[in-house]
């Protein structure tokens, strides 16, 4: 958390350095990050953690802020190809294990596990995968590039009227959802572009992304070329328009859905097929994976497993394995299961048990929030049985383990695997291989017993984002 001396706002967007406005209450400040540097406004946001308990205030920037920082975003020049694959690598670096903005590396995953939820070697992980995914950056944008494009027009090869990939605007605009840090390894690669980006974090997690945004300015990155603007929906709305093209999962993100400059990232709803030429219980342990790993909280977790035969017995023995996991408060190093404050526990609760009504449930059936006692509650493991492929349950997606098992016939064909982001498929059916990989709604598809949540980098997510940030060119050159 930046520790600059508090600045005033003025009504013109701008902040002085007189230090006769904002007054703190000794409650740390995330700062907003703009092309001058740490700005810290008025208006302000808790930020809490799952108990309540206020851990830092978010600085909110007003709408005249956005307007002038996009504008600074659209003025500045690029860094050379090489200076930003470099400072790429560094930044992952620094984000890994550096002391930004006041925290260690440490103290920042305690911070991301107590506001979160997520047991803190959760977001261990998902320290180690971010920083992996933001040092190959420039390398997993190149796969994106067709091969029939080169990334610059001089290269020699333009000379044979060669296609050249350039960018569809100048600056990207990202509103990443809070669910997991993870997230937020993707948007580094519109920078390896030569894009400039401006990022509003999410007010239930902002850690990851004002950590991240540092460390790429230390590792070279300017202000007018990647900046932090946390914000309410009337800036936020000034940061999308004010942007080229727009990228994120929120509800700003939303309302611009159906505009071609927006990239709206969806519901996961990844799933789990098994044919009856292969034997579950040789598979449990992935599928059991599938559905817990990250705490349940991703897109890329099994939220429905389909089985041709009797789904009873599958159900029954990933409700038995899951029972079995431990409610512990996130900072505890045993920890597993999601937590989150207990009215919003409550509420998630009533929600999946309403929509569960004429289901078998094998866990969770009668209620799945544990209670801590501090005022959070752990989000315990639920297990369902629907009665056939076209439940509407199979749709649902939540932050936590809870799965949807369900039988699945030949007749049922690919229709109840549409909408899918991550399928893994275990047969010895080719032809069923060949219309998944052809149904264009399912985005990854793991052919075998390999867990739903199995990535790398290099590997696109949903599509590359260099297919959205990006287009070819043809340059005729003599």
């Amino acid at each position: 958390m930046a520790a600059e001396q508090p600045q005033s706002t003025g009504q013109d967007g701008r902040g002085s350095q007189d230090g006769q406005g904002a007054q703190d209450s000794g409650t740390p400040v995330l700062d907003a990050l703009g092309p001058a540097g740490p700005y810290r406004a008025h208006n302000r946001q808790e930020v809490t953690d799952v108990t309540g308990a206020v851990m830092a205030e978010m600085s909110l920037v007003p709408a005249l802020y956005v307007n002038r920082t996009m504008k600074a975003l659209h003025a500045a020049t690029p860094l050379p190809a090489a200076e930003r694959a470099g400072a790429l690598a560094r930044a992952a670096e620094s984000f890994r294990t550096a002391t930004l903005g006041g925290l260690t590396v440490q103290e920042y995953e305690a911070a991301v596990s107590r506001v979160s939820g997520l047991p803190v070697e959760v977001v261990r992980v998902a320290t180690a995968t971010c920083a992996d995914r933001v040092a190959n950056s420039y390398r997993s944008v190149q796969l994106a590039r067709p091969t029939g494009a080169v990334p610059d027009w001089r290269d020699p090869l333009v000379r044979t009227s060669q296609a050249v990939w350039t960018r569809r605007g100048e600056v990207l605009a990202v509103h990443v959802p809070g669910n997991h840090p993870g997230t937020h390894g993707f948007w580094p690669e519109a920078l390896a572009l030569g894009y400039r980006v401006a990022v509003r974090p999410a007010a239930r997690e902002p850690f990851t992304a004002h950590r991240l945004v540092l460390a790429l300015r230390e590792a070279g990155f300017g202000g007018d070329h990647v900046v932090l603007l946390p914000c309410g929906h009337e800036a936020a709305d000034a940061l999308v328009r004010g942007a080229d093209l727009a990228y994120g999962g929120d509800e700003i993100i939303r309302q611009y859905a159906d505009d071609p400059g927006v990239l709206s990232l969806q519901p996961g709803r990844s799933k789990i097929l098994l044919t009856a030429d292969t034997d579950w219980r040789d598979h449990l342990d992935m599928i059991v994976d599938s559905v817990t790993r990250h705490a349940g909280s991703g897109c890329v977790n099994a939220t429905a497993v389909l089985v041709e035969g009797d789904p009873a017995p599958l159900a029954g023995a990933i409700a038995e394995r899951l029972a079995a996991l431990p409610s512990l408060p996130p900072h505890d190093e045993k920890a597993v299961l999601p937590v989150q404050n207990t009215k919003a526990a409550r509420a998630l609760e009533k929600f999946v048990l309403d929509r569960a009504q004429g289901t078998r449930a094998w866990l969770g059936g009668t209620g799945f929030v544990d209670e801590l006692g501090d005022g959070s509650a752990v989000l315990r493991p639920a297990v369902h049985q629907v009665a056939s492929a076209e439940a509407p349950q199979l749709s649902a997606e939540v932050p936590f383990p809870c799965v949807w098992v369900g039988p699945w016939s030949r007749e049922d064909d690919v229709e109840p695997l549409r909408d899918t982001l991550v399928l893994t498929v275990v047969t010895e059916d080719e032809d069923l291989v060949q219309a998944l990989i052809d149904e264009p709604s399912i985005s990854n598809l793991h052919v075998g017993s390999h867990a739903t949540h199995r990535h790398r980098p290099g590997l696109p997510h949903d599509g590359y984002l260099g297919e959205f940030l990006m287009r070819s060119k043809t340059v005729v050159r003599v």
